[in-house]
This record gives C-alpha cells, sequence and structure tokens, in this order.
C-alpha cells in the first residue's frame, strides 16, 4: 500500500505502512498519541474478536488499525459499533457494493450471500482506544479461510484501491467520533439503520451459555437489545448468529 496515496487529513496523522508485522493492534499498544495510523502489507498473528486469528495475504487485503481518544461524552461501547459504520460507509462508497452490519461490527455483502468482508477488533488502551480493521479486498475464493468469508472482488467490485478504501474509512471514522460527542442519538439511528440484526431473529453465544431471541434494537450503551423467552435483556458482547 502505498502511504503517499492514503490522505484523510487532519485530525490524522501521516499514516505509517509496514511491510510485515505481528499485529497491527500491537504495534499502538503503547502509543500515547491519538490519531495515529497504523498498516501492513501482511499480519502474521493478528486477532478478530473472540481471539480468533486474522492474517493477511500480502497485497490483497487491508490490516490497519489506528488510536482514537475516548468519547466526551458518549459511552465508551459505541466506538467500535461506530468504527463498523464509518468502515461500512467506506465500503459501500468506493466499491459501489451494498454493505450492512452485523452487530456489533461484522460487515457483511449481501451481493455474495451475506458473506463476512470485513470484522474490527477494539482494545482500550492508557491513551485512548486501539480499533484494529481488516478488510478482504482481492482474495479469491481458495485464499479466504472459511466459507462464509468473501472479498470485494468476490462480491462483484474487482480493481478496488486499498488506499481508498483506507482513506475513506478515516475520513468517515473521525467525522462520526465528532458527531457521536455532539448528537449521539443521530449516530445511534444511523448504525440502527445499517444494522441487519435489529428486526431479526438471532442466537448469541456467551462465554458459558447462549441466548435466542429477537433482535429489538441498540441501547443508549451500545448493547444489544433481545427479546426472548424469558423477557428482555441487552447484551454488551458476544458472538451473533442470525437465524434463517
Amino acid at each position: 500500500m502505498d502511504a503517499d496515496l492514503v490522505t484523510p487529513g487532519p485530525p490524522w496523522l501521516p499514516v505509517e505502512v509496514h511491510g510485515s508485522v505481528g499485529s497491527t493492534n500491537a504495534e499502538l499498544a503503547q502509543a500515547r498519541r491519538p490519531w495515529r495510523v497504523v498498516t501492513a502489507e501482511e499480519q502474521r498473528t493478528g486477532r478478530g474478536r473472540l481471539d480468533r486469528g486474522w492474517t493477511t495475504t500480502p497485497g490483497s487485503s487491508i490490516a490497519a488499525s489506528v488510536l482514537v481518544p475516548r468519547p466526551e461524552t458518549a459511552p465508551l461501547g459505541w466506538v467500535p459499533l461506530v468504527a463498523g459504520l464509518a468502515l461500512r460507509d467506506a465500503l459501500t462508497s468506493v466499491s459501489g457494493l451494498e454493505a450492512s452490519l452485523k452487530w456489533p461490527n461484522d460487515l457483511l455483502l449481501p451481493a455474495d450471500g451475506d458473506r463476512k468482508v470485513a470484522g474490527i477488533l477494539a482494545e482500550l488502551t492508557p491513551a485512548g482506544v486501539v480499533v484494529g480493521t481488516g478488510v478482504n479486498v482481492d482474495q479469491g475464493r481458495a485464499e479466504l479461510p472459511v466459507d462464509t468469508a468473501t472479498s470485494l472482488r468476490l462480491a462483484g467490485a474487482p480493481g478496488v484501491r486499498r488506499e481508498r478504501v483506507l482513506t475513506a474509512y478515516l475520513v468517515r471514522l473521525a467525522a462520526l467520533l465528532r458527531e457521536l460527542d455532539d448528537d449521539a442519538y443521530a449516530v445511534r439511528a444511523a448504525y440502527e439503520a445499517a444494522c441487519t440484526t435489529v428486526g431479526r431473529e438471532v442466537v448469541v453465544h456467551l462465554p458459558t451459555s447462549q441466548l435466542r431471541g429477537v433482535a429489538t434494537g441498540i441501547d443508549a450503551d451500545g448493547r444489544l437489545c433481545l427479546r426472548t423467552g424469558d423477557g428482555p435483556c441487552a447484551v454488551a458482547a458476544g458472538d451473533v448468529v442470525h437465524v434463517r
């Protein structure tokens, strides 16, 4: 990836491009200055949510992490959701493909059977929140680890420049983080509109149990609200499966 072509502008610092790293999130774990951006052609030991592995093939995907400040007024739980919304908007605008959100921040492409094209992992640090992003851009089917994954190319958008996607994501993320402090209700409404989990019957896998019910919305803290056979509840974290 050519750092000179990633031009998000303030408040972002110049993008730091590496050939190969263990994890882009780990590169920012000890950072002290917000608005840093780290990306790598190859990520050898990256992690997704629930400690799942996320490695990248050089030249075919985006592995990037940013350090953003904590929100001034909004709940901290909204940062990873806002990142998902920003990435969804960026993918749609650059590739022309419709993308949807599965709570909390998995990106699905309806054009390829709602397969997953991107994921996000947010980690709290003393200086703010590190948000890691992985996007499958140019892989073929055989290059992906599971059948439930896809890439922009496989979904019908070949030739997308990774620099354009990353720039669009960073610009949108900064704007949404500002809006989160100014008008959290508007961001919440935009997220709900893009999240196809809302209104669906789902199974939420928790560390020691699972919940089944209908997702009714997102609460003020970013939790997924469910209507279950035992009554309403809200979950802050979990692995969601859309029931077909």
